[in-house]
């Protein structure tokens, strides 16, 4: 049997981790400053991070939701209190797919109305309803298609008003910074006024923090920049450090009922291991504050930087737009000078570093930036 050819490969293997590093089987160092799509957050191989799941691994593995356990109550109490958010529920799942289609179909129980507004460029997930509400027709198969989900441009408000006004819908879902579209922002007036539309219309505001959260942006949410609640977040890739875990944070107002969310192994023993080995770490090394310290440094930097269009982004989510096209310049900045980044259609290098990530890091970075961009 083969591996089915979906994913376009860099010929390197990387085959361990430390802090903001990676190396390939032939013991060649890479600086990631992508953190394998945003997922690392507390950096590779943390020693904390390992002891907790290996601990845990030789006291037991999973069990079903089926039964009682303690590390989800831990993980919920602890995730309250450091996202600002103890009011909230936690419904824990494994991925961020999956967290965006169980916030929705919560908001569909919740107001019995079946549509839901998104905004173009958004990325939420490749499952069914997650990919409808993704603007990429590319992924988006016959069967996903649906009418139950209209797009409006984001930072739009008559649009989306236009749209909401009907009372057709159930929700708007925004991410709290759009990631894959190249980090775009929703401004603050923008969002306010989403609040207010979703609350006068009957639906509910659902912030995708899938990629921003986790104290990315400086804040432990994007959305707290913008000083809005909604009334559903969802969470996932930093979340667990590169085990799949991941969440759906629920406002007080909505009821639970035995049967409507379920998921195999969602909330599983060692993703909570996991889950608290992050919070714990994040917590006792102050990394938001970090990501949000080494983020201006980094924009800072990067602004000297030749050849740059416009840097859009907060703390450690930044995306970089080049007056030329980047695959160039990120095949060199990966083989050349041992880099990896990310990036956003043609024009945007998107860079994802891990919470941990220090001054020579950045500075790392922007040396083999300048140098492949003066080739």
């Amino acid at each position: 049997m083969k591996l089915f050819d979906v994913y376009p490969l860099w010929d390197i293997e990387p085959v361990r981790g430390e802090g903001c590093y990676l190396y390939d089987k032939n013991g060649q160092r890479y600086l990631d400053f992508y953190g394998g799509h945003a997922v690392i957050s507390i950096g590779h191989g943390h020693p904390h991070y390992v002891q907790r799941i290996g601990e845990q691994l030789g006291r037991l593995g999973f069990y079903s939701n089926a039964v009682r356990s303690s590390l989800q109550e831990q993980l919920a109490d602890k995730l309250g209190r450091l996202s600002g958010l103890p009011h909230f529920s936690l419904f824990l799942c494994s991925s961020g797919a999956e967290a965006n289609e169980n916030a929705i179909k919560l908001a569909s129980f919740d107001t019995g109305k079946k549509k839901v507004l998104a905004f173009r460029n958004a990325f939420h997930g490749r499952t069914s309803g997650a990919v409808a509400a993704t603007d990429n027709p590319k992924i988006v198969s016959p069967f996903n298609a649906t009418s139950n989900v209209e797009f409006a441009p984001l930072n739009d408000t008559a649009a989306a008003a236009a749209k909401l006004r009907t009372g057709e819908f159930c929700a708007a879902i925004v991410e709290g910074i759009q990631g894959v579209a190249g980090i775009l922002l929703p401004s603050a007036p923008f969002i306010h006024d989403l609040r207010e539309l979703c609350t006068a219309c009957g639906a509910h505001l659902i912030v995708d923090e899938v990629q921003s959260g986790y104290g990315r942006s400086g804040k432990f949410f994007a959305h707290q920049w913008l000083g809005v609640e909604p009334d559903i977040i969802t969470v996932a890739k930093g979340m667990g450090n590169g085990f799949p875990v991941a969440g759906v944070l629920i406002a007080p107002r909505f009821k639970a009922v035995h049967g409507m969310l379920g998921t195999t192994f969602g909330g599983n023993h060692l993703a909570c291991a996991a889950a608290l080995a992050v919070l714990e770490v994040i917590e006792k090394d102050h990394l938001i504050d970090n990501a949000a310290d080494m983020g201006a440094y980094l924009t800072d930097r990067l602004r000297r930087l030749q050849g740059v269009k416009e840097l859009r982004g907060r703390g450690l989510m930044v995306g970089i737009e080049m007056s030329e096209p980047v695959g160039e310049l990120r095949r060199r900045l990966l083989f050349e000078h041992k880099v990896f980044t990310g990036a956003s259609g043609t024009h945007v290098i998107r860079l994802l570093p891990p919470l941990c990530t220090g001054k020579q890091q950045v500075d790392e970075l922007v040396e083999a930036l300048t140098r492949a961009a003066n080739v």
